[in-house]
């Protein structure tokens, strides 16, 4: 896949699924979508731009006046003249800042709605989208992507000012004279030969990079995700040399697209002399020949001079302008991802079942991880999943509790009004019926209560406290400095593994889903607070459908029944008694943990 923002988006990349990526007609589409929701602010941005470059114009013209005032000796003109020009020159300063300061505000805003637009829309991606892209290239463009886009604000706003006040000399220049805004021309065939050799490298050089920067981030992401893994196998220096080679990959692209920079940014050097060369070389023909006067071709001079911050500025920006466009194209790219189908409105009536039928999974190609598996659960009553590690446990929990969808199969979902499919509930419509806890939990910034909260945001300090006290979390939050104001998450004050595990659980009962699904929901704790968080998994359980993959066998025995899981099948299924008198994989498990504990 070509990486140009004039692409078609595609879903592959040599053969790799991507997330589509917008083309530049897109891009702009979704960047006036932006525009549009602030129309004051773009009105008083143009208007302000306008007045600032009439303010840039006005001056040059006024010097090249006093130049003739001064030649005639017409001293009663110079006093009217140099007011004209200082009040000029405070008129162009204080509407340049004004202007500036508005392009920026807007520029901020619209930044701010591309930003929650983003992702809004990455938060909605279904779970088969992200199976196939990886997190990687997601993360990256809600982080770096929209990141490097903001950080071009404050230049666009520049840019577009520096348009404008090209756009207003152009017609000064006109005002002096014909000829000499015919020589000033001379530089736009060198600015056309640069931008052609540039723009087509240029373009594909930057989103090569940011393609790179994805690539590294995903790397990133699965050492630090992986991190006890990389520990256990003894993986760091391995998993180092793969970050190192991402982050040579990504220097690579960058330093190509700098050196092609550099030599644009030479030519401009060279028109920018071309261009003052013609116009005083012209401007000394036409006053010998006494078609111009001194004065007008001073003002043209300094019009071009002064011409030189701004064409510099829009010239030399299309660097950074091709790597926010690079930018701006996978951020919309995500936008174009179509959201999930409106699925119509089913509520559940009373207890709910769970029934898995013919459930098989492939992460890639020839890789099968649930191997056509028939389960079920009655309502009222709960299942635990045990087997190795690399069983299929974790992918079958998964599917049950509608994370992502099975490759082949149905879970069906049954209450008073008959069976539903997963499949025909949204998103939202799915966490009411099912509620899921893994071993991964978060800890989202913010205070206690709002962490709680997540999960049900209608509900009371009241209820919120009767949820917490039911996990078994009431002391702990009790001594806390602030209670439910106190702040938590990422510098803020810690909490062990074993609270962060009772804080998920509590936003699940808060939630308060007919169905549970507990993916070695007490794995985290240790031994130290193993008793409490099965406790709490279990006031959890307590009359709901459950589905629990159990890290202890403790917990699996206080289960109806057991599902043994081997090589993506289950294997042996029953009461924790009937297993046990079987002899088969869980009477080794059961004796093995037996003589453990």
């Amino acid at each position: 896949m070509s990486a140009t923002l004039t692409d078609r988006p595609v879903w592959t990349d040599h053969g790799a699924p991507v997330l589509p990526i917008a083309t530049s007609r897109q891009s702009l589409a979704g960047l006036g979508r932006a525009l549009r929701k602030h129309p004051a602010e773009c009105a008083s941005a143009v208007l302000l731009t306008l007045l600032a470059g009439v303010g840039v114009v006005a001056v040059p013209l006024f010097l090249g006046r006093l130049v003739d005032a001064v030649r005639a000796g017409a001293r009663q003109d110079l006093v009217p003249l140099l007011a004209f020009t200082a009040a000029s020159v405070v008129f162009g300063a204080v509407f340049a800042a004004l202007a500036q300061r508005t392009t920026e505000r807007l520029g901020a805003r619209v930044a701010a709605d591309l930003r929650e637009e983003v992702l809004a829309r990455a938060l909605g991606v279904e779970s088969r989208v992200l199976e196939r892209v990886g997190s990687g290239d997601i993360a990256s463009r809600v982080t770096e992507d929209v990141e490097n886009f903001v950080a071009a604000v404050p230049l666009a706003a520049t840019v577009f000012s520096a348009a404008t006040t090209i756009v207003v000399s152009a017609a000064g220049f006109a005002s002096v004279d014909w000829r000499l805004a015919l020589a000033f021309t001379v530089v736009f065939p060198v600015y056309w030969v640069s931008l052609r050799a540039y723009l087509p490298k240029a373009g594909p050089l930057y989103a090569a990079e940011r393609r790179s920067a994805a690539d590294r981030g995903q790397v990133v992401l699965e050492s630090l995700h992986g991190l006890s893994t990389v520990h256990a196998y003894d993986m760091a220096e391995p998993q180092t040399r793969r970050v190192a080679a991402a982050s040579e990959r990504t220097l690579a692209a960058a330093t190509r697209a700098l050196r092609l920079f550099i030599l644009f940014m030479k030519s401009m050097n060279a028109a920018e002399a071309l261009g003052l060369s013609a116009i005083l070389l012209a401007g000394y023909w036409l006053v010998d020949a006494g078609a111009v006067t001194v004065g007008e071709v001073t003002a043209a001079a300094l019009l071009f001079h002064r011409l030189f911050d701004p064409l510099g500025t829009v010239l030399l920006s299309f660097d950074d302008v091709q790597r926010a466009g690079a930018a701006l194209a996978r951020i919309v790219g995500v936008t174009l991802v179509p959201p999930p189908e409106p699925k119509p409105d089913r509520p559940h009536d009373g207890p709910v079942g769970i029934v898995g039928r013919g459930l098989r999974h492939f992460y890639d190609e020839g890789h099968e991880v649930v191997r056509g598996i028939d389960v079920e659960v009655p309502a009222g009553t709960s299942l635990a999943v045990v087997g190795a590690s690399g069983a299929g446990k974790t992918t079958l929990a998964g599917i049950l509790a509608g994370v992502f969808p099975p490759s082949a199969g149905s879970t069906l979902l049954v209450d008073a009004r008959g069976s539903v499919d997963v499949g025909d509930l949204d998103a939202g419509q799915v966490r009411d019926w099912i509620g899921m806890v893994s071993q991964e939990t978060h800890v989202f910034a913010g205070s206690l209560r709002d962490d709680v909260l997540f999960a049900a945001p209608g509900s009371t300090d009241a209820e919120v406290h009767a949820a917490l006290r039911a996990v078994g979390a009431g002391a702990w939050v009790a001594a806390l400095p602030d209670g439910l104001d106190t702040a938590v998450g990422a510098g803020e004050h810690p909490l062990t593994a074993a609270q962060v595990q009772q804080l998920a659980l509590a936003r699940l009962l808060l939630r308060d889903p007919p169905v549970v699904v507990l993916d070695e929901a007490t794995a985290e704790a240790g031994s130290s607070g193993a008793r409490d968080l099965e406790q709490a998994a279990a006031a959890l359980v307590a009359g709901r459908t459950a589905v629990v993959v159990a890290h202890r066998l403790t917990q699996a025995r206080a289960c109806d029944r057991i599902a043994v899981v081997a090589d993506g099948l289950v294997v042996e299924l029953g009461t924790h008694d009937d297993l046990v008198a079987l002899g088969g994989r869980y009477a080794d498990l059961w004796s093995a943990w037996s003589r453990r504990y």
